[in-house]
């Protein structure tokens, strides 16, 4: 029987959500609209001040805080999304998600302990398994997955489990 053991924290929830929104196309178009569009309407701005009224320092103010906004908004909408993943969940839900989980595979599912709980999962309503160079994703559905990070591994061959785990869902799912 296959088991780890691996400490979940809220930097991992984080990673996670961030590399969803970094896989989503229509995030990522918005993002672009608000780096480039933003500054492109105050450039247009400030050209109009330096052109009709001929004020050389608001156009010069105007055009450092268009690539000021270019160069920090990223920054600005990252911290922002952070805020807006841990408002999604309640204190409770954020204590039973955060802790020592165990995982062990079964013939007909994955068994997993958490500060949540236990909780069973059909191999057959699992998605795949992704390997990252830091974490390992076991896809429960298309937006959620149990999140294995690899430097808090505990106990368990975290290589057997998850090559064992791929074959299950392949089999059974």
């Amino acid at each position: 029987m296959f088991e780890i053991e691996y400490e979940f924290r809220e930097k991992d929830l984080v990673h996670f959500n961030e590399l969803r929104l970094a896989n989503d196309p229509d995030m990522q178009k918005k993002i672009r609209q608000n780096r480039m569009l933003v500054p492109a309407v105050m450039l247009v701005f400030g050209l109009f001040y330096y052109v009709y009224y001929v004020d050389t320092m608001t156009a010069a103010y105007i055009t450092l805080l268009a690539i000021g906004w270019g160069i920090a908004s990223p920054f600005i909408m990252k911290i922002d999304l952070r805020r807006q993943f841990f408002n999604k969940y309640t204190e409770a839900e954020k204590k039973a998600m955060f802790g020592l989980h165990r995982l062990v595979i079964e013939p007909e599912c994955l068994y997993e302990k958490s500060p949540g709980g236990k909780h069973r999962t059909p191999w057959s309503e699992m998605l795949r398994v992704e390997k990252h160079k830091d974490y390992v994703y076991i896809y429960v559905d298309v937006d959620a997955a149990i999140v294995i990070p690899r430097e808090t591994v505990k106990s368990g061959d975290l290589k057997a489990f998850v090559k064992q785990a791929e074959s299950m869902i392949d089999r059974l799912g």
